[in-house]
């Protein structure tokens, strides 16, 4: 396996997604851990990477890890602050760089033996730095440089320690998989084992361990997640698992009926359907906040759960979620780094309460979107299920930019089914990460049959993405949009105005809120 130490950076996921990808199993740990804790808890550790991150390495409160992990015992990689900490650390010398690099350019390579083998002499990159390395630490070597960034990877081959300044795990960085696979592989000597398989055998084994002879509840929501979580439970403990479908009021068009039939009559997993949509429009009445809807949802999903386990008199002392890596970084208060900054919570992780009556068991929270459909496909599970779009814990109410009320819910209801419909009738929906209606908290003047109107307008985001990490907005056809924004304004009375929405993640979130 591979162990990332997290610098803070927002791609620090996305690293270990690409490490993945290679087959081996990687996981990202706090960057202060010790090289002798490293290797007492993971004794199968072959490679070690330091991520990037948002510091200086001269602040004088610059993170700092373990001098000791340079020291030629395990293989190591430091991408751009990385670099830059293996740098300082080392002897070498760092300097605040005269103006900030960002975006795309490109390495002329110096070396293309051990990390760049197989690149030839030049390709593109992608930069995110203010820092650089302005002298190489005793007995490292260039092995690429740019126009403006002399020294844009480093090597010390018989310690096995590598830097680059640029950031190979996003795909902007052309020939970056080809990088990773050189330190994986070739440096780091691991094997590809890393499977859908092994993680399900591991995964039924643990929940069995940790759960032994007791009771869990599972929090379904009906996506891929939630599903798959519940497939994994039930081929784990069977009997022992109850699955328990909360209706918040925040839920597509038809939703609750459809999860209810799928898992009753298709799975035969005991569910329990609740329908508690007013105690939440309760709960959110008045409220306007993103950060504050997501928490008092999570909240109140965490009390409607033991208010049903005390109902039902029996002892379920663990609740079962669907959280995955992205929620975790994006909550980094409650995540593995210790640096990064904070997006938005999700109410998956950060929205829980401090006092709850369950132990939390979250066999996804290591994973990505893409290994959670792979889980799913050994599991069985259908693909009208395992391909479904992602859909966030808080429903709509985060798809409603202010109050989120019964009457915003039902006319972005309407809105949402048009949206899906087009998007399948012209056979995108696989292709897209995400396509959903966010309605906007404005009225604007229209005219429909001769009147004046003043109605609400919808929002239309459409995204492509391999993780959720980044993304781009679509370029959906404009007969497509034609269509999506000539039956919304027809079929939702209450609609007068679409717009497209056509920015990236980042600097945006998928999400409005």
């Amino acid at each position: 396996m591979i162990v990332i130490l997290d610098f803070g950076s927002q791609y620090v996921e996305l690293i270990a997604r690409r490490i993945r990808e290679t087959k081996v199993y990687s996981e990202v740990i706090p960057h202060d851990t010790t090289l002798k804790t490293i290797k007492e808890k993971y004794p199968k550790v072959q490679g070690i990477i330091l991520s990037g991150g948002p510091a200086s390495v001269l602040a004088e409160d610059a993170p700092k890890c373990d001098p000791e992990i340079f020291n030629g015992t395990i293989p190591v990689l430091g991408i751009c602050y990385g670099m830059q900490l293996m740098a300082s650390t080392l002897g070498g010398e760092v300097k605040k760089g005269i103006t900030k690099e960002y975006g795309k350019a490109s390495i002329l390579i110096d070396d293309n033996f051990d990390l760049f083998e197989g690149l030839w002499l030049e390709t593109t990159i992608w930069m995110s730095h203010g820092d650089t390395v302005v002298k190489m630490p005793e007995h490292f070597h260039k092995i690429g440089h740019t126009n403006t960034c002399e020294i844009a990877a480093i090597a010390q081959t018989k310690k096995k320690l590598y830097g680059v300044q640029f950031h190979p795990e996003v795909v902007h960085t052309v020939r970056g998989m080809e990088i990773i696979k050189n330190f994986v592989y070739k440096i780091c000597n691991c094997v590809p084992v890393w499977t859908s398989k092994s993680f399900v055998t591991k995964a039924i084994a643990e929940i069995k361990a940790t759960v032994k002879d007791q009771k869990v509840l599972c929090a379904l929501s009906g996506g891929v997640d939630s599903t798959t979580v519940a497939a994994l439970l039930n081929a784990a403990i069977g009997d022992n698992l109850t699955c328990v479908f909360i209706d918040q009021g925040f839920m597509r068009k038809n939703e609750a009926e459809r999860i209810k039939n799928l898992f009753e009559k298709k799975f035969k997993i005991h569910i329990i359907y609740m329908d508690a949509a007013e105690r939440f429009f309760k709960k959110l009445k008045g409220v306007v906040d993103p950060e504050l809807k997501r928490k008092r949802i999570g909240e109140e999903f965490i009390r409607v759960f033991e208010a049903k386990a005390k109902e039902l008199k029996s002892e379920y002392p663990f609740l079962a979620q669907g959280t995955l890596y992205p929620d975790v970084i994006e909550s980094a208060t409650v995540g593995v780094s210790k640096t990064a900054v904070k997006i938005k919570t999700h109410h998956n992780v950060g929205g829980l309460p401090e006092k709850m009556d369950f132990k939390i068991i979250e066999p996804l929270k290591k994973l990505f979107k893409d290994e959670v459909r792979k889980v799913g496909v050994e599991l069985g599970v259908p693909d009208e299920i395992v391909y479904r779009q992602p859909f966030p814990g808080p429903g709509l109410a985060i798809r409603i930019l202010g109050e989120p009320t019964p009457d915003r819910v039902k006319i972005l209801q309407d809105a949402d089914v048009v949206v899906q419909e087009e998007i399948k009738k012209a056979g995108l929906y696989r292709e897209l990460w995400q396509a959903f209606a966010v309605l906007l908290p404005i009225k604007t003047v229209g005219v429909q049959g001769d009147e004046r109107t003043y109605k609400y307008t919808i929002a239309v985001r459409a995204v492509t993405s391999e993780d959720a990490m980044t993304a781009k907005w679509a370029h959906l056809p404009y007969e497509v949009l034609e269509s999506i924004s000539s039956r919304i304004i027809n079929e939702v009375t209450d609609i007068n105005r679409v717009v497209y929405d056509i920015s990236n993640k980042p600097p945006s979130t998928i999400e409005w809120e």
